[in-house]
Parts: structure tokens; sequence; C-alpha cells
């Protein structure tokens, strides 16, 4: 497995393989990486000749306040995880190789920035599409995994590749759960024993959304009964609750009448936990 520690030696090694024919996929990450990361990069290794997976913990989509310097690391363990999925090159660049002295441009989609994720966290998916944007430049792939669970992330990524013709096949991998049905998180690590139960109220509510939904019921009605659901957490605060189109994220009124995504956001203490399902009347 190859280290490049510089976007000139990423470049080389992916002009290489495509000298040669070979198509390449990347598989971008923060890093502290769990079996949802690796299933995503079964998937990339399934659909392409070489594979990349980016470690970088990109501080531009963290806000102040948040949890960028706690935010958990581990290069060692990583690179050893990926070595044994036989990942063919890593991308592991310092922040001053990433962004450089005096950069002044961002990448930003504004109609898929400021709603739902974007309005508790301003400037976050400004950093998102930044980097993201940054990478396949570097990168150049020819196929991009990301996974569902963070699903305005998708989506919005994959709005940027068609606004800005970047020949990218973007591909989604549905969210990975731990037995017990929480999603799989870098964050997880991170809640106590308390909070780590509670946090079931998450797949919890999805799943009695999945439920409700078949009979095509009344938006409202069935935000509030997962509002309901997750309110069996006393520890956590619920950010917000969220129904929209499945493909647009465009909100949604009256009966339910098409596939929508129900949107979780609930802190526990100082631990954000997103979580998400697409749903369908019958």
């Amino acid at each position: 497995m190859i280290i490049c520690r510089s976007k000139a030696d990423m470049r080389a090694t992916v002009r290489d393989w495509k000298r040669s024919g070979q198509s390449v996929a990347l598989v971008p990450t923060m890093g502290y990486l769990h079996e949802g990361h690796l299933s995503l990069v079964r998937m990339a290794l399934q659909n392409s000749d070489r594979v990349v997976t980016s470690i970088f913990v990109n501080p531009t989509q963290f806000g102040a306040g948040e949890d960028l310097d706690t935010y958990p690391r581990d290069e060692e363990r990583d690179l050893a995880l990926l070595t044994t999925e036989n990942v063919n090159a890593v991308f592991a660049p310092d922040v001053d190789e990433m962004y450089g002295a005096g950069g002044d441009t961002f990448v930003e989609v504004p109609g898929l920035s400021g709603i739902l994720q974007g309005a508790l966290r301003p400037g976050h998916f400004r950093g998102v599409s930044t980097v993201v944007s940054k990478l396949f430049n570097i990168v150049a792939p020819d196929i991009a995994v990301f996974g569902e669970k963070d699903y305005q992330q998708l989506t919005l990524i994959r709005q940027m590749v068609r606004d800005l013709d970047m020949p990218i096949d973007v591909v989604g991998h549905p969210t990975v759960r731990e037995p017990d049905g929480l999603a799989m998180s870098s964050r997880n690590v991170r809640l106590n024993a308390r909070h780590r139960q509670e946090a079931l109220a998450l797949s919890k509510s999805l799943e009695l959304a999945d439920g409700l939904a078949k009979s095509g019921p009344d938006v409202a009605a069935l935000e509030k009964a997962v509002r309901q659901e997750l309110a069996k957490a006393p520890s956590g605060e619920i950010k917000s609750v969220d129904i929209r189109d499945a493909e647009t994220l465009a909100e949604l009124g009256g009966r339910l009448d098409r596939p929508a995504v129900v949107l979780l956001a609930v802190r526990f203490d100082t631990v954000l936990l997103i979580d998400q399902r697409v749903v369908a009347p019958a």
C-alpha cells in the first residue's frame, strides 16, 4: 500500500495507474475507521481496478465550539486496517499541504448548504464541498463512494458533481449499523455507557417511521411520532427531525405520497449523532 503525504505524490501515483488503463475509486474519510468505512472500501474495490482512501480531518467543516480538537484519530490503526483490506493507496496530507497559505477559494452548493444540518452547523457544508472538490481534483477518481448515513452530504456532493461537470460516478452505500441498530460513527466511542444505550432511540424511531410510512400518513403526524420516540432518550437533545423528498430534500406537506428521507440529529452531551432512513408509502 502506497502512502502519499503530498498532492504531487498522489497525482503521480494515479497518473501511472491511468496510463495503464486502470480505473480509480476514492473513499474519502476523516479517519478513525470502523466497519462502516471498510464497507465503503469493499464496494470501491468491487467497482474499480485501484482504490485510494483519504484520511484527513478537515478543519473547514468544523464550526466554533465543535469537536475538531477532540475528534478521534489513530492513523497507525487506520493504515493497518486499510492494508488488510488491500487498499492500493492512502492519501494522508496535513492541513498545510491540503490548504496551503493564503487560500481564499471555496466551493458551495447554496440551496443544499443552508438547510437541515447546514442550518444547525453554518459553514459546515461549504467546508465539505470545498474539501471534496479538492480531493476530486487531486485524485481524479472515476468513482467516489460515500455512506448514505450522511444523506444530505451525499445529495450535496451529487449535485456539485452534476453542476460542475465532474466526470465522477458518486456511489452511495447503505448505512452500516452495530448489531443493536446504532449507526456506526467515529463519534460513537465518545458516548458514555448511558448515552450509548439511549442513542438506540435514533434507530428505533426510524424503524417506527418506516412502519408508519407504509399507510401514507400525514407528514406532520409522522414527524410527531418520531419526536415522541426520540424523547424516550432523556439525555438526548433533539436538534432536528426532518422529513424531506428522498431525491431533492425538498420540504413535504400533506400526506406522504412518495419516497421520503427521515433525517435525525440528536446531541448527547458534546456528541452530535445523525441518522437517516428512506421510507415510502406501500
